[in-house]
C-alpha cells in the first residue's frame, strides 16, 4: 500500500518501475518533473484516480473528491481548468441511488468551480474486482490570465527561470504559505471509517482552489504551489527543497492545525503534517510579496486562515522544524501515507 501512499516509497516505485519505460519527450514542464500537471505546448494535463474509502465522509464524497482534486492539480500550476473527463467504473449489483448521490455531487462541485465534464466513460466489473466506485478523472487548463502579471512581479525582486509554478521554482528567502488548516481530511476519514468519533468536530477540508489561486496570482509574485494531498504538509515540504535545491526552516506555531486533528494524531501516534488533504495548497511567494499574496488568497473561503509558516534558506536539503519550545527537529518526508485509502 505504501508504494501508492504518495511518500518516498511510492517516489522510488515510480523512478524505477512506471516511469523508467516512457520514452522522454520535450516538454515546459515533463513526466520526470514529477510535479502535478504536465505542460505540453502551453497545455497543461493531468489525471487522477480515486478510490476513497468509504465513498462518502463528513465534508465528501467521492463526487467532490474527483473534481476538486483534479481541477487543484491544474491550478497549482498556474493555469485555469477548462474541462474535466471522467472514467467510471462500477462494481455489479451498486445500488443506482449511490451512483446517484456520487454523481449528481460531481456537478454541484464542477458548477461550484466553473469547470465542466465534458468527456467520459464508464465501465461495470464484476462483484468484488472493485469497491462500490473507483474514478479516475483528467483535465485540461490554459495558461492562467494573471500568470505572466504574477511572475513579472516576482521578477522584479529576483531571477525566476520557470514559467510555471513547478517543485523546482523556490528559491532561499523565499515565504512558504499554507492556505488553511492541515490534517482535516485524513483525520475525518480516517475516525468516521473506523469509528473513532473525531469526525464529529473535524470535517473534510475537500474544495477546488482555483478561484483562491486566481486571487493570489493577481496579487503577485508566486513563484511555486502544490496541494498536499498524500503525505501532507511534510512530503510536499521536502519535495521542493529536493527539487530546488533549498532548505527551509519552517515554525511549527505558525501552522494552522485544528485542536481535534492534533488530539486524533496524538492518539493515534500519527504526525498532522503528513497526513493528506484535499483543500489546501502550499504556495511560495518572493518575500517582498508574501503579505500581499497572503492579503489577496484570505478574502476567499478557502484561503481565510491562510498563514505564512516558513521560509527557504541556504544550505542542506532539509526541513528544519523550529518546535512551541524553541527547539528544531527535522521534518522527514514520510515512506508512506499513514491513512490510506483517503483519495
Amino acid at each position: 500500500m505504501n508504494h501508492g501512499a504518495g511518500g518516498e516509497l511510492m517516489q522510488e516505485f515510480l523512478s524505477k518501475h512506471i516511469t523508467s519505460h516512457f520514452p522522454k519527450m520535450k516538454a515546459d514542464v515533463p513526466l520526470e518533473s514529477m510535479d502535478d500537471s504536465a505542460v505540453v505546448d502551453d497545455i497543461v494535463f493531468t489525471i487522477d484516480g480515486h478510490t476513497v474509502k468509504p465513498i462518502f465522509f463528513p465534508g465528501g464524497d467521492l463526487g467532490r473528491i474527483s473534481v476538486a482534486g483534479t481541477v487543484n492539480d491544474i491550478s497549482v500550476m498556474g493555469a485555469s481548468p477548462v474541462g474535466i473527463g471522467c472514467s467510471v467504473i462500477i462494481e455489479e449489483g451498486l445500488d443506482m441511488d449511490i451512483v446517484d448521490r456520487v454523481m449528481e455531487s460531481m456537478g454541484r462541485t464542477s458548477s461550484e468551480c466553473g469547470v465542466p465534464v465534458v468527456t467520459g466513460d464508464t465501465k461495470v466489473v464484476e462483484s468484488g474486482a472493485v469497491d462500490q466506485m473507483f474514478m479516475a478523472t483528467s483535465a485540461i487548463g490554459r495558461r492562467s490570465p494573471h500568470m505572466d502579471g504574477n511572475l513579472a512581479t516576482a521578477r522584479e525582486y529576483r531571477e525566476v527561470e520557470s514559467r510555471w509554478c513547478t517543485d523546482s521554482n523556490v528559491r532561499p528567502g523565499d515565504a512558504i504559505i499554507v492556505s488553511g488548516y492541515v490534517g482535516d481530511h485524513g483525520v475525518s476519514l480516517l475516525s468516521f471509517r473506523e469509528g473513532y468519533g473525531f469526525e464529529s468536530e473535524v470535517q473534510s477540508d475537500v474544495a477546488p482552489l482555483n478561484g483562491m489561486i486566481a486571487e493570489g496570482l493577481k496579487a503577485g509574485g508566486i513563484v511555486a504551489m502544490k496541494d498536499p494531498t498524500r503525505g501532507g504538509l511534510a512530503n510536499t515540504l521536502n519535495e521542493w527543497c529536493s527539487k530546488s535545491h533549498i532548505g527551509m526552516e519552517i515554525d511549527y506555531s505558525s501552522i494552522p492545525l485544528r485542536d481535534g486533528v492534533v488530539n486524533a494524531c496524538d492518539l493515534l501516534g500519527i504526525d498532522p503534517l503528513s497526513i493528506g488533504n484535499e483543500g489546501k495548497a502550499v504556495i511560495g511567494v518572493v518575500p517582498e510579496m508574501a503579505e500581499e499574496v497572503l492579503k489577496a488568497i484570505r478574502t476567499t473561503p478557502e484561503g481565510r486562515d491562510a498563514a505564512i509558516i516558513g521560509y527557504a534558506t541556504e544550505g542542506v536539503e532539509r526541513v528544519v522544524l523550529k518546535t512551541e519550545i524553541g527547539g528544531r527537529r527535522i521534518l522527514e518526508a514520510p515512506a508512506g501515507d499513514p491513512v490510506p485509502r483517503i483519495c
